[in-house]
């Protein structure tokens, strides 16, 4: 990658970057059950509270409650993330808590990300065609970049048929059962990923938040058809979903650099393809909440709760590694330029 070319050979010299960074974390990567279980019940009642005002208020009000739900419900859903990496029981009942107050209501159980998101940090997969979450976007066309975010407001539609049509028709129809499973039961942006633990979707756990999602959406549908939910109301959460899943999409497009051509990469080629967007900038806190902004750290460190990112990124700043600032980026907008800006754009 470019970046490494730039350094200076003592830079990576004997200690590596990672065992470097395991040594100075290895007494944060315990994650806090007080700060999991008070964030996420923080960040839940915000969202439906901010989500009721959007839909009871009128004018300017109901917009200004509908950009705080946005925001608190994409902090809420960020949280998918996290708990995909805790280990059994590290936050006892973290897993069924976040699906009952977030992943079932919002259609985005974490049954669309478990199973599928740690594929994107096996060494052999990152940044081929098998990771599900890599797209070469700085190869492709400039305009390639709007579609990719463009689709992300579709969400709303994508979930309610996954949920109310595919499910419970799956049950009945076995191949339609496999396509939902393999091909509509992951959030991933490479189109051509399918799940290959499909015995997964026979688990409990898989069960209880399909079947879960299918009887609140079809509960949904019936309340909006006998007119007890007004479709007004129904449009607003919809479009509350839409655009955070834009902000999100937005924040993917900046997590990598996106330059691989399909072939495996080196551990050192996987980290400069990746994007730490750290402090001074204050923004980042909201379009890349629960340690997002720190997107390069976590493909160092997995296991690295959210809550001591900050303070590995100060350790490993202080440690002088030339090669760790080296996948630093300013803000939003800097990393947007440099990713239309690329210079394999096209190749």
């Amino acid at each position: 990658m470019n970046n490494i070319a730039a350094l200076r050979p003592e830079t990576r010299a004997e200690v590596s970057l990672s065992r470097q960074a395991n040594d100075l974390a290895r007494d944060l990567l315990r994650a806090d059950a007080r700060i999991y279980w008070t964030d996420l019940l923080l960040t839940a009642a915000l969202t439906w509270v901010s989500l009721g005002a959007a839909l009871a208020l009128r004018g300017w009000p109901a917009v200004a409650a509908a950009a705080v739900c946005v925001l608190a419900l994409y902090r809420a859903i960020s949280f998918i993330h996290e708990l995909t990496h805790l280990r059994p029981g590290e936050v006892p009942g973290f897993h069924t808590g976040w699906n009952l107050l977030i992943g079932v209501p919002f259609l985005t159980p974490s049954l669309l990300y478990e199973g599928v998101h740690m594929l994107h940090h096996a060494k052999d997969r990152y940044g081929t065609e098998r990771d599900p979450e890599y797209l070469p976007l700085a190869r492709l066309p400039a305009g390639s970049l709007l579609g990719f975010l463009g689709i992300a407001l579709l969400a709303p539609v994508g979930t309610l048929i996954r949920f109310a049509v595919l499910a419970p028709l799956g049950f009945l129809v076995p191949a339609v059962r496999r396509f939902a499973v393999a091909k509509t039961s992951a959030m991933t942006i490479n189109p051509k990923f399918a799940r290959e633990d499909l015995e997964r979707a026979n688990s409990s756990a898989w069960l209880a938040q399909e079947i879960g999602c299918w009887l609140w959406s079809w509960t949904l549908i019936g309340l909006t058809a006998a007119g007890v939910f007004p479709l007004r109301a129904v449009l607003i959460a919809a479009a509350i979903f839409a655009v955070m899943t834009f902000v999100n999409q937005l924040r993917t497009a900046v997590a990598h650099a996106w330059e691989n051509d399909g072939s495996k990469m080196s551990f050192e080629g996987q980290f400069l393809d990746t994007v730490n967007v750290p402090p001074p900038a204050l923004l980042p806190a909201i379009w890349a909440p629960v340690g997002l902004r720190y997107h390069a750290l976590h493909h160092l460190l997995p296991r690295l709760p959210y809550h001591n990112m900050a303070e590995a990124h100060r350790r490993l700043v202080a440690a002088g590694r030339a090669d760790y600032r080296a996948v630093d980026r300013k803000h939003l907008a800097d990393a947007l330029a440099r990713l239309i800006r690329s210079p394999v754009r096209g190749r």
